[in-house]
């Protein structure tokens, strides 16, 4: 009789810690579970004196393009390109006194926006117009620079005399329908009616037979070439 009731008891004893044991399992769990730590947000500051030029301004727009060019003109002095077409090159020097368009000539030049573009309008005895594309690699790399426009610069007596190259100004009327920095014109004649409403920021010096074979290809109503006289490239020159 003993013998049993021992047993009842050290069964009724393990049963109860087992319970025991369980439920102490389970809080552990549950608590450990409500107490882990929320991550904290890391806030990454950037050192602004450490970005490039570009990094710092890009995409442009009207309120910080003359600012970018200002400097890039003070780090990039290059006034001399080449133009190449299949007609043969034409060979540009950009007037140091209009700096911030010789300073946009050459940034587009050095990030290849002109390359594979095309003399798009030509007017025999007038002008032959480049720039533009609407190639889509183009067209998303003249997005990336941004959408801008450049005043005139009309104050240092440049005449658009035959072999300038110039440019439409942001103060004409319906500036973003007209005028664009991607977009340039050579004369190839005495142009002196657009004097004071174009800036003129450069003159060729050497090529200006390229300029006359281009102005006599076969053109349509819209004055571009029926065969497209591509922009191969424009690059740097000593």
């Amino acid at each position: 009789m003993r013998g049993l009731l021992l047993f009842c008891v050290l069964l009724l004893f393990n049963c109860e810690d087992k319970q025991s044991k369980s439920k102490k399992t389970e809080k552990i769990v549950t608590k450990t579970d409500t107490i882990l730590p929320e991550p904290e947000e890391k806030v990454i500051e950037i050192d602004s004196s450490k970005l490039t030029l570009e990094e710092r301004y890009l995409p442009l727009n009207d309120d910080n393009a003359m600012e970018f060019f200002g400097e890039y003109g003070e780090i990039y002095k290059e006034n001399k390109v080449r133009i190449y077409t299949r007609f043969g090159n034409i060979d540009l020097e950009l007037f140091n006194k209009t700096k911030y368009h010789r300073a946009n000539f050459i940034f587009l030049t050095k990030n290849k926006i002109f390359d594979g573009t095309q003399f798009h309008r030509v007017v025999k005895d007038f002008v032959i117009q480049g720039g533009n594309s609407d190639n889509i690699d183009i067209l998303r790399k003249r997005k990336n620079i941004g959408r801008y426009l450049l005043p005139p610069d009309v104050r240092h007596g440049y005449k658009h005399r035959r072999g300038i190259i110039s440019i439409p100004s942001g103060e004409i009327r319906n500036a973003y329908k007209l005028a664009s920095p991607f977009e340039f014109f050579i004369t190839q004649s005495n142009q002196f009616h657009l004097d004071g409403e174009y800036t003129a920021f450069g003159h060729v010096t050497r090529g200006l037979e390229v300029v006359d074979k281009i102005t006599e290809q076969e053109v349509d109503g819209g004055h571009w070439p029926i065969n497209n006289v591509y922009i191969t490239k424009i690059e740097i020159i000593d």
